[in-house]
């Protein structure tokens, strides 16, 4: 059967994963009888959940005398090392494009790295179906991104589809009235415009892992293309590792893919996508190859991470209350495993009780403490920090794009707001009634402001930033809340009595009926400083009844504190509590006179 591998690439969110999945329904990759109605490429809850990609998938489908192979990949700037090593298995990319946002900061940085791997690209624009769809702008806006970018004559020469992946349509024209059920159109151009996979079944063995896959039966996955031979189970193979060493093991299993399934395959071949199972400490990039022919293939660049932050023991009066997995031991076993499937995470012990985990991001980070969580582990986690690093003598510190679009009337406080973060505005349109604005902005300026953003515009801003350089450090004092806190000075459950009393001292993190402890945030203060306050005290009762004092006291509503709203919001003298239930704002050092001692030394 003949191939063609191809990767899905768009911005977060414009519809890459919905579009792999209406593929695979419209080419009868699934029994007559099997449930669609819920299929997705996204398997895991957290990807469901978000409508996010985290990691990225491998599909195939059956069309006319061909297989294609399918990767989607994540559109989150956070997981871009996978988009960039996948490029490596690929021979062009699908590049979706919303019909009514156009191109955002992550196409252009996913489709400048399908330029530079010199891949073929055919352009989708979907979500044709919008009330607000300008396909022909988006067109236009696409070309000159193109060109840009430095693309080639070859690959400004690229095939546009129109598109809506939640319903299932396509066609070769911008007028909507052309629409028609399945991707018949898209599938003939990746047959007649993508190349086939280079390489030859004669030659010998090839094959590098670009993605890592984990199970508890064999251990680490690697997952990647056969570039030249064919690869058997039961092979004896050798692993050319990153430091020029060779190790040799016998391939213990080999699974292809074929719809949402996952399947035990005997032998592959070049040009296939496949996992090869048997080596437990294979690594993205290695190469394996025939004994008696070791030809290493180019190392693959793995994004170093720019952010760190500390993952411990709970240490608060509430430890044990809630999450069944507590100990350091068995944490530590938790994140070396993660580490196992994500070659982009870190982990290095800090202490005892504690470790260093350093990745691409705080939603990175933020996705690796939720499934913790889920799974019924208790931590303490510090504000995350960027990853500085020094050369010739000087610092650099990691810089970002950062991209928003946000009301006219909240431009001026957002220019301010980003002023005092050191980021520094590169373009500045208004498009009806939107204003677009884009910078380059220390990536310790963005912590904590995402929350403060959405504030400014009420919601109705849209943010996104992408890594773009390290350069060196400017000395501005970024990356701290300006507001202090209300803190508890005691332990018990919350009054609304209490709480009613302390309204106008700023906003409630807690409702009444709340467990809190002493040391544990329950509330921003309208100044800067912090102040400590007693949450438990009830009304005392006399017998003399006053008249009026017994109406009822009416609270409003607490603020709701989500995981990465606490990550973002607390400064570096503060920690998040996670248990499976709950998610906590609390200080460091809980007793209220050894903190206020601390605090007056420094």
């Amino acid at each position: 059967m003949k191939k063609r591998n191809i990767a899905i690439i768009a911005h977060v969110d414009h519809g890459k994963t919905t579009l792999v999945d209406e593929i695979l329904k419209s080419t009868g990759t699934f029994r007559e009888n099997e449930d669609t109605s819920n299929v997705s490429m996204d398997t895991n809850q957290i990807e469901r959940e978000r409508g996010i990609t985290i990691l990225a998938k491998t599909t195939a489908v059956n069309y006319k005398d061909y297989r294609i192979n399918i990767l989607d990949t994540p559109g989150h700037a956070d997981f871009g090392g996978e988009v960039e090593r996948i490029m490596n298995m690929v021979d062009g990319v699908l590049l979706v494009v919303d019909a009514y946002e156009g191109t955002m900061p992550q196409t252009r940085f996913v489709l400048k790295k399908a330029l530079e791997a010199n891949l073929k690209p055919i352009v989708v624009i979907n979500k044709v179906d919008k009330p607000s769809a300008r396909c022909k702008e988006v067109v236009d806006e696409v070309l000159e991104l193109f060109m840009e970018l430095g693309a080639n004559d070859e690959q400004l020469d690229f095939k546009v589809v129109y598109a809506s992946a939640i319903n299932g349509t396509s066609s070769l024209s911008a007028d909507l009235s052309t629409q028609t059920k399945g991707f018949d159109g898209l599938l003939d151009y990746i047959i007649s415009l993508i190349p086939a996979p280079s390489g030859s079944n004669d030659n010998p063995l090839q094959f590098q892992p670009a993605l890592l896959d984990y199970n508890d039966f064999v251990g680490r996955i690697g997952v990647g293309r056969v570039h030249n031979g064919i690869i058997k189970v039961g092979q004896m193979v050798s692993c050319i590792r990153l430091d020029g060493s060779v190790k040799q093991f016998r391939v213990q299993k080999l699974f292809g893919y074929f719809g949402l399934k996952k399947v035990e395959i005997e032998s592959a071949e070049a040009g296939d996508i496949v996992a090869v199972a048997g080596l437990s400490d294979i690594s993205v990039g290695e190469t394996l190859c025939e004994p008696n022919h070791l030809l290493p293939l180019p190392i693959l660049h793995i994004d170093e991470p720019t952010l760190q932050m500390t993952i411990g023991t709970n240490s608060s009066p509430f430890c044990g209350k809630d999450g069944k997995i507590l100990t350091a031991r068995k944490i530590e076993e938790r994140l070396i495993k993660e580490t196992q499937r994500d070659v982009s995470l870190r982990v290095s012990p800090n202490d005892t009780e504690s470790w260093i985990v350093s990745g691409r991001g705080e939603l990175h980070l933020g996705i690796l403490i939720e499934n913790m969580r889920r799974e019924g582990f208790e931590l303490e986690v510090s504000k995350p920090k960027v990853i500085l690093k020094e050369e010739n003598g000087k610092k650099l510190e990691p810089y970002e794009q950062l991209q928003i679009e946000c009301p006219e009337e909240s431009v001026g406080s957002v220019i301010e707001q980003l002023g005092l973060r050191g980021a520094t505005m590169e373009s500045m349109t208004n498009v009806n009634g939107q204003s677009r604005l884009v910078y380059t902005i220390p990536s310790r300026g963005l912590i904590g402001f995402t929350t403060n953003f959405l504030t400014l515009t009420k919601g109705y801003g849209i943010i996104n930033h992408s890594f773009k350089e390290y350069k060196e450090m400017v000395n501005v004092d970024v990356g701290e809340r300006n507001l202090g806190v209300l803190v508890s000075i005691d332990s018990g459950k919350a009054t609304a009595y209490s709480l009613g009393g302390l309204e106008d001292r700023g906003i409630m993190f807690i409702e009444p009926g709340t467990d809190v402890y002493e040391g544990m945030i329950v509330g921003e203060h309208t100044r800067e400083n912090d102040l400590a306050v007693n949450v438990t005290k009830g009304k005392n009762l006399t017998n003399i009844r006053a008249a009026g004092s017994d109406h009822t006291v009416v609270l409003k509503r607490p603020r709701t504190i989500t995981l990465e709203y606490a990550l973002d919001y607390i400064n570096s003298d503060e920690l998040v509590e996670v248990t499976p239930h709950f998610i906590r704002l609390r200080k460091r050092i809980l007793n209220t006179n050894e903190r206020k001692k601390f605090d007056s030394r420094n």
